[in-house]
């Protein structure tokens, strides 16, 4: 007799190159499918550093991740890690393996461009070896030393550079002292410059010493030589300027003149201040 059932036909779970979650994408079936198109989620959580592959399964069980802003529960999914946008407890994971980020902590003297006509120092000769075009973000004029990220993600690297999204800088200035009362309250009203109204977002006399003081500086305004004209302008020209922090991606003790990878951690808090 013959048996007039349809057959079950397995279905291939997969993500179409948008990266976005359509129905049939998820299936039961764990095994790894060599044929199959994108990459099963838990394996990319895993080799993102996020999680062992057994962790990660977890985490997706109990809804802690989102593939292109929909909560993914079961196992199974497979996704295009070139397209999609993977979030773990809310937080950015670069699962794009071919996506760099750097910091770099630039020395004093050194140019924040990628080759000079002149044959005068600049970043670029620290990345002869590295294949990819990445992008500088925020420029350092050459006396003053300090946070450079450099990336290939234009996206991120647009973001960070934006006024628009109000990427905070923290910089340590070395000024003449002694240090008016309200210097603080001047700088955080706004300053007259020859391009309009300069304002910080935060200001504080770290330390005191010889007639020199140490101030800290945080802003969002990306104007070209914005701290050095600021200080000047109210009578306190720096003579040395280090920037320590991008949004919470943090200089530390980095040797200068080298540079160093971003943890996960550190490049989920760059996607969240510019809303990625």
């Amino acid at each position: 007799m013959t048996d007039n059932t349809p057959s079950k036909k397995r279905t291939s779970t997969r993500l179409k190159n948008t990266g976005r979650i359509n129905p049939g994408d998820l299936d039961s079936d764990t095994g790894d499918d060599a044929n199959a198109d994108g990459v099963r989620l838990q394996k990319v959580l895993a080799a993102a550093g996020v999680a062992s592959r057994r962790k990660a399964e977890e985490l997706i069980k109990l809804g802690r991740v989102k593939v292109d802003g929909i909560v993914v529960k079961e196992m199974g999914l497979r996704i295009d890690p070139a397209n999609a946008v993977v979030h773990v407890d809310g937080n950015r994971i670069v699962v794009k393996e071919d996506n760099v980020y750097l910091a770099l902590n630039k020395m004093p003297g050194m140019l924040s461009t990628m080759s000079d006509e002149l044959g005068r120092p600049h970043i670029g000769q620290l990345l002869v070896d590295r294949p990819e075009r990445l992008f500088h973000v925020g420029r350092l004029d050459m006396d003053s030393e300090g946070l450079l990220l450099l990336t290939n993600d234009g996206e991120l690297a647009h973001r960070l550079t934006h006024p628009s999204y109000n990427v905070m800088k923290t910089y340590m200035a070395e000024i003449p002292g002694p240090v008016p009362r309200d210097l603080g309250r001047r700088l955080r009203a706004g300053v007259e410059l020859d391009d309009g109204i300069a304002k910080v977002d935060h200001f504080e006399v770290v330390d005191l010493h010889a007639g020199r003081a140490v101030v800290e500086v945080v802003l969002h305004e990306g104007r070209k030589h914005i701290v050095r004209r600021m200080l000047a302008e109210v009578g306190h020209p720096v003579s040395r300027l280090v920037r320590t922090k991008i949004g919470d991606v943090q200089l530390g003790h980095q040797r200068p003149g080298t540079l160093r990878k971003l943890n996960p951690v550190e490049i989920a808090l760059l996607y969240k201040a510019v809303g990625l």
